[in-house]
């Protein structure tokens, strides 16, 4: 999979920028607020249909317009399709090939992509929702069904919630215990399964990128040593007085060791950008084997608190991977991969190639 042609349409500063893609490595450089993130973020959007910096789509349009529209011409093997996306005041609309609807899930399918930011450091030191989006994703290109069963359990816990929230009697909460229980534990078992299938690949880049060995340990949002559905039953008068149900797989985390230490809160910020990037190319190498296709790997500035070494440890294996890589950079040569790569000037929100 590669993005061939990119353009985007009232996005942020970019008024209507068109970008032809290589196939292998991008770079786009500009002074700092000059739009070549927005850039990356546009492309990120094409491929989640939100935002990876946490914008809502309201502060993605242009000033002064109503909406803003991206396509792209996304090829895999032999065959090319479109994949365009508008949002509006309406919300989210998707077109694939001319056909309508599929959102996000959609889109994830037809341009599976990862993200190195200046922030992907909370991926290690943030809350667990982090952590938790990144084993889904995983999850998502690894194991057939899991959207679905994903799905199914965010509405089971949803209802579960608002029953509790409602004052409802105990007999009637417990009543949604059973199907909650079920679609817990389904999600629980992808998620074993998406992150035995990474740990292999995660375990190489992490100790290659930090010099020391690093674990990954899954803990499932309740004590395995008790089953979900007893501690439901048990605690529904503490979901009660919370207004939430305090077990399942929505409460799991991903704890990092690094060194034997818990590394959320004893690695140096460098150190915990090194063990994110190594966890997002380890389940990009992860999804990559699944899907038998490369990805898109954006990198917004890699070269941000890290020293010379471990940048170009860094670059070597987002080499080795063999995706599709668009970087930014404040230069126009910053010699991050082995090969020279399309370049691309961005100034006040156009972009411009240089030849």
């Amino acid at each position: 999979m590669t993005v061939q042609t990119f353009r985007a349409q009232n996005f942020r500063c970019l008024r209507d920028v068109e970008v032809g893609l290589a196939t292998d490595y991008n770079v786009i450089f500009g002074a700092n607020a000059s739009g070549k993130t927005s850039i990356l973020e546009a492309l990120g959007y094409l491929g989640r249909g939100k935002s990876f910096r946490g914008a809502a789509p309201s502060e993605l349009v242009r000033h002064g317009e109503s909406e803003f529209v991206l396509f792209g011409q996304v090829r895999a093997g032999e065959r090319t399709s479109r994949v365009g996306v508008r949002n509006s005041a309406e919300g989210l609309e998707v077109k694939i090939d001319g056909a309508t609807g599929g959102g996000a899930a959609a889109l994830a399918t037809m341009l599976p992509l990862q993200v190195i930011d200046p922030d992907v450091h909370n991926l290690v030191a943030g809350a667990p929702d982090e952590r938790r989006r990144y084993l889904d994703w995983i999850a998502f290109h690894v194991e057939h069904g899991y959207l679905d069963a994903w799905r199914h359990f965010r509405r089971a816990l949803k209802q579960r919630n608002a029953a509790l929230r409602s004052a409802s009697g105990p007999r009637l909460i417990q009543s949604w215990n059973a199907e909650f229980v079920t679609l817990a534990e389904k999600i629980d078992a992808g998620r074993r399964q998406a992150l035995t299938a990474a740990i292999p690949a995660l375990e190489e880049v992490g100790s290659e990128l930090l010099g020391g060995p690093v674990g990954f340990e899954y803990q499932a949002g309740w004590p395995q040593e008790k089953g979900l559905l007893t501690l439901l039953e048990r605690g529904v008068d503490r979901d009660l007085q919370l207004g939430s149900t305090q077990y399942g797989p929505h409460r799991a985390d991903l704890k990092l060791v690094y060194d034997e230490r818990r590394a959320r809160k004893l690695v140096s910020r460098g150190q915990q950008k090194l063990l994110a990037c190594a966890m997002i190319l380890g389940a990009t190498e992860t999804a990559l084997t699944a899907l038998e296709r490369p990805l898109l790997l954006l990198l917004d500035d890699p070269a941000a608190e890290l020293d010379g070494d471990s940048l170009r440890q860094l670059m070597a294996r987002v080499v080795n991977l063999g995706c599709q890589v668009v970087a930014t950079s404040l230069q126009p040569e910053p010699r991050l991969f082995p090969e020279t790569p399309a370049v691309f000037h961005v100034e006040h929100g156009a972009v411009a190639r240089i030849e």
